[in-house]
């Protein structure tokens, strides 16, 4: 991509200050946005209300794995669109039952419980994790606990917050779900002193996101599963944004050879067209669940249902998870001489995902977010010094390359 065709300039922005002025002005103040509005997008590219071209090295923390405005996804949301979007769980529709045994096959389990956002699903999960400790594993009325990590982060309910250590997301909304246990990530003897006789699951991502994309330890997840099968605990995996092809394999737990008993996928699943979340587990998991104890108005509608069902098919032939292995070892080796320059102080990931410590003599994360954004490139900081990197997996090597020759000229 040429600069005249791609990259921001430093012209006026009056139209874009007006939509930000009036957001800031109606909205609450609960997301901290780079100072771009965006009008249209396609594939990996974005649009302005300007006009210019920004290259989208985020994909929506990878609800958008497969690009902006993607043919297939949009071609089956019109179609549902033209013959019902909602009926609620009080009727059968004509994808349920499809989406669900697809999905269940994607994911070698069972069965499938659909939701729509991705904190949904984790909300899910605990209710199923304390109700099958109850009835299955036999632990006494309110007494299940569940073990997760420190520097997780499975989104912002009053319940999730109650075990992130995340003071930003955690202060002032208390008072505060109990029944969680925090350990160090990557300490699988931590773990194993955590786990007691009450435990019900181990909740925990397999990659941290959010936290800066942190790879565990090599056979710490191998781990998890080990000791997990040993205590008669569930592994519930977190796989909403390193699901789904993000990491080069359908599960990030797939690099170890890891299959827990629960995945909660979101996200990607829902295509950047529609929220679409879901748990998928065996029956004996899943199975704990009588009608009225768990439900939503617009989980498993027909509209995510056919959106959903794309998504399954488009990763059933692997087109995207070898996209993301070649292009994420090409992106990490760039990465690392970035690295060995100095200008980075570290960079981890797997597959197109990398976060990238910024070395602080360059500035905050921030700080290379609003330059990358003033050269055409969006990407977000998160922890002060973090940059995260998460293309679609439909960018081309050539925008990719742009991509990151426009964050080595921020960082020269």
């Amino acid at each position: 991509m040429s600069s005249t065709s791609s990259s921001a300039t430093n012209s006026s922005r009056t139209t874009s200050d007006r939509f930000i002025a009036s957001a800031e002005a109606h909205s609450a103040h609960n997301y901290h946005p780079l100072p771009i509005v965006v009008a249209s997008a396609d594939g990996a590219w974005m649009t302005d209300v300007e006009g210019r071209r920004y290259l989208d090295m985020l994909a929506g923390y990878s609800a958008l794995n497969f690009g902006h405005g993607n043919r297939r996804l949009i071609d089956a949301a019109k179609a549902q669109l033209d013959r019902v979007t909602l009926t609620s769980r009080a009727f059968h529709h004509d994808r349920f039952a499809e989406f669900c045994t697809r999905l269940a096959e994607l994911c070698g389990k069972e069965m499938v419980l659909p939701m729509n956002t991705g904190a949904e699903a984790v909300e899910t999960a605990v209710k199923t994790a304390r109700k099958w400790g109850y009835q299955v594993k036999g632990v006494p009325d309110s007494r299940a606990k569940i073990v997760v990590a420190a520097g997780n982060f499975h989104g912002r309910t009053t319940t999730v917050i109650s075990f992130s250590t995340d003071e930003e997301a955690r202060a002032d909304f208390g008072p505060y779900t109990p029944g969680f246990e925090i350990v160090p990530y990557g300490d699988l003897e931590a773990l194993r002193a955590a786990v007691t006789d009450d435990t019900v699951a181990v909740l925990i991502e397999p990659i941290q996101g959010e936290a800066g994309v942190l790879v565990p330890p090599a056979g710490y997840l191998p781990g998890v599963r080990e000791l997990t099968r040993e205590r008669g605990v569930l592994f519930i995996a977190d796989e909403i944004q390193s699901g789904l092809g993000r990491t080069g394999r359908t599960f990030a737990c797939e690099h170890e050879g890891v299959v827990p008993d629960v995945y909660l996928l979101g996200k990607a699943l829902g295509g950047g067209v529609v929220p679409v979340s879901a748990v998928v587990a065996d029956a004996d998991v899943l199975g704990v669940f009588k009608p009225g104890e768990h439900g939503s108005t617009f989980g498993g509608n027909p509209l995510a249902c056919a959106v959903g069902l794309e998504v399954v098919d488009m990763l059933s032939t692997g087109e995207f998870q070898q996209r993301a292995t070649e292009l994420g070892e090409h992106l990490h080796a760039e990465l690392g001489l970035l690295a060995g320059a100095g200008t980075v102080t570290e960079v981890r990931g797997r597959g197109l995902w990398a976060g990238v410590d910024i070395a602080p003599s360059y500035g905050t994360g921030r700080e290379i977010s609003e330059q990358l954004m003033e050269k055409g490139v969006l990407v977000k900081d998160t922890h002060g010094s973090t940059i995260r990197i998460a293309p679609p997996l439909v960018i081309s090597k050539e925008d990719l390359d742009w991509g990151l020759a426009q964050l080595r000229a921020v960082l020269s």
